[in-house]
């Protein structure tokens, strides 16, 4: 008697087990993926989506993390310079280069004193895109040491906003077409070495420099899976375009698209 009552209990304590919901990750879903579904298609460059009626909320704390922060640009403008008639402002853009690799992904950081900090990732990406009259605009899309300031819960209509920074497009070893470099120590090419510095517009053009800068990133939250604790919606990022390293001056580029991360 005593093993038959071993037994039922066993096979009830199954069965309980049996129906109790497990937990599926949107992330998880996404990398179960075959090979040969998502080749050339362009998914790859897509974030993980949750569910739209998902409304639920995330709490946030010192010693927490976010990981898993996917940004998938769908639109990007540039702020071309205006005229005298016509006041700057910013103009839709076609990207073309690189299509199907856009995405900042893989972004985690921790959080303390409710201030969210970027550790690393896939945290940024080189993009070139063209705008309606032919110009070709490369800019790094980055979120490099993002930091913004966390509520203490994310929900559906959370807000957040944070600063990062947007490195060159190119490095110092970059040679352009007249092998000049910026730590190579050639500025000048052979032919333009008896014009000397004194004419501004030929010296930016021939001694490269770094011209880092800074962007605005607005994290827009729009649905929240309480028991998976990840959270969706779109972003909004403003920073500056590429300089040539120092040659051009840079336009503004908002870059807006996919929200995606997870509480870790």
């Amino acid at each position: 008697m005593r093993i038959r009552s071993f037994l039922a209990f066993v096979i009830s304590l199954c069965i309980t087990f049996a129906f109790v919901p497990v937990k599926t990750f949107a992330f998880s879903e996404r990398g179960n993926a075959q090979f040969t579904d998502v080749v050339n298609t362009g998914k790859a460059n897509d974030c993980p989506t949750l569910d739209s009626s998902l409304v639920g909320s995330i709490s946030l704390g010192n010693g927490d993390s976010l990981k898993g922060i996917c940004m998938h640009p769908t639109e990007v403008y540039v702020k071309v310079p205006g005229t005298k008639r016509k006041a700057a402002e910013f103009v839709s853009t076609k990207i073309i280069s690189p299509r199907n690799n856009t995405t900042v992904t893989e972004v985690y950081g921790d959080i303390d004193s409710g201030t969210f900090t970027e550790k690393g990732g896939i945290d940024f990406q080189l993009i070139t895109v063209l705008t309606p009259g032919g110009l070709e605009v490369p800019f790094a899309f980055s979120a490099k040491d993002l930091t913004a300031d966390l509520p203490s819960s994310i929900e559906p209509g959370t807000e957040v906003s944070g600063s990062t920074f947007t490195p060159n497009y190119r490095t110092g070893d970059f040679l352009d077409p007249k092998a000049r470099a910026k730590n190579t120590g050639v500025e000048y090419a052979q032919g333009l070495v008896a014009l000397g510095g004194d004419d501004e517009e030929l010296a930016k053009e021939n001694i490269k420099v770094d011209v880092n800068g800074t962007g605005v990133i607005t994290l827009s939250i729009n649905n929240v899976d309480s028991d998976t604790d990840e959270f969706a919606g779109t972003f909004e990022a403003i920073q500056p375009s590429d300089t040539d390293m120092g040659s051009k001056d840079p336009l503004d580029v908002k870059i807006t698209g996919e929200l995606y991360g997870r509480k870790a």
